[in-house]
């Protein structure tokens, strides 16, 4: 037998999916099941900021990008306190790490919160039948001797109820109000307190609705000028109100916003007779949306990456921009007093609204960039422009 023959191993994962399509591989990170919506995402960097966003709650996520693992994990680019994603798919096994910030290996990290990897699953095939076919229910397994019971796990893809309709925000949110007062991650001092003053001027008080924010997202507002109290999903105007804000955010999050809607819009159309410049980034995009009027629809495949083009209508300006998102605006719902401000190149979708001449805006893309390009970190300081002009 020539040296380099190595007989095939037994596949000790396994991913299943509702029609009974089965992709087999090699498992990594914890033993057992999960069930949930498979989505893609195109990042070729991030992915432990991927699997922390707390907007993957309910998703397992296949990486297009084949190199996952190459810079380990380490504590600071978690976006969440523990991974919102139940697990992940890959190409190859994860890579050997090569990086000076890394404290632990992607797989032991993995295995320490109890999440599912498999790896060798030919993502190409994969992610263009997500493509064609919309995300599937699905069910990844990882067993040491590569003992799975296939018509089991495929009953069990089909009784997944789905994501429509399922209000997950409050899953992930916190459960108590905080202060919030952590810059963006600088060399070489990493993450440092915001200063007394920003800019010259005073800090704005700023209330964060938490719908599953992430850490860098308040990190941004923090070193934009904010001073940040972030409040859980459930926020009433009044405990808004009670913090005497200059200004209201909107986070990101998961789930169906329909459903979140039923205790959020009340509170921000309430919010909106304030005044207050409001901004909302992701699902507070959506939030704000379904509470000025317009619809919201879930999408076939949504947008999960670090390199989606979007068009500012306003300017003209077209921006690389990093999402996640499997629900929309229906841009043809919008009232007559918003107007539609971004625009996805891809698909056409909805990626920002405004309220005509008031400071109230949200986009649907995540101008935190964790992971992706800064294009459209403007939009933070142009929340705290709107702050300093009511001063």
């Amino acid at each position: 037998m020539p040296a380099s023959f190595h007989p095939p191993k037994k596949p000790t994962a396994c991913l299943v999916l509702a029609d009974g399509s089965v992709f087999w591989g090699s498992g990594f990170g914890a033993m057992g099941e999960a069930v949930g919506e498979l989505c893609f995402n195109t990042a070729m960097t991030g992915y432990q900021e991927i699997m922390t966003d707390p907007s993957y709650a309910g998703q397992i996520v296949t990486f297009t990008f084949p190199h996952i693992g190459n810079v380990g994990a380490n504590d600071e680019d978690e976006e969440g306190a523990t991974p919102a994603a139940l697990g992940m798919v890959t190409r190859e096994a994860p890579t050997a790490p090569s990086n000076w910030r890394q404290q632990s290996l992607l797989d032991a990290w993995m295995t320490r919160h109890q999440r599912i990897g498999i790896g060798g699953v030919d993502t190409r095939r994969l992610t263009r039948q997500i493509r064609e076919q919309g995300m599937p229910h699905v069910v990844i397994a990882h067993h040491p001797r590569g003992d799975f019971d296939l018509d089991a796990l495929t009953a069990r893809a089909q009784g997944f109820v789905g994501l429509e309709g399922l209000d997950l925000a409050k899953e992930v949110t916190t459960g108590q109000s905080y202060q919030w007062n952590e810059q963006r991650w600088a060399w070489p001092d990493g993450f440092s307190p915001a200063a007394a003053r920003a800019n010259g001027l005073p800090r704005r008080k700023v209330v964060a609705v938490d719908y599953g924010a992430k850490r860098t997202i308040l990190r941004c507002l923090a070193s934009a000028g904010c001073d940040v109290v972030v409040l859980p999903a459930t926020a009433t105007a009044e405990d808004i109100r009670a913090h005497q804000p200059e200004g209201v955010f909107l986070s990101n999050g998961p789930g169906d916003p329909a459903a979140t809607g039923h205790y959020a819009v009340p509170m921000i159309q309430e919010m909106l007779s304030a005044g207050l410049p409001i901004f909302g980034i992701c699902l507070g995009h959506q939030m704000l949306g379904l509470a000025l009027g317009a619809r919201t629809v879930k999408m076939k495949h949504g947008h999960h990456g670090a390199n989606h083009p979007v068009k500012d209508l306003q300017t003209g300006k077209v921006e690389i921009t990093s999402m996640n998102h499997g629900f929309a605006i229906d841009g043809e719902s919008l009232p007559d007093h918003v107007v539609e401000t971004h625009r996805s190149l891809f698909d056409g979708s909805n990626c920002g609204i405004a309220v005509k001449d008031r400071p109230i805006f949200s986009v649907q893309h995540h101008p935190e960039a964790s992971p992706g390009p800064q294009d459209s970190y403007y939009l933070f300081e142009r929340f705290v422009a709107a702050m300093d002009a009511r001063a």
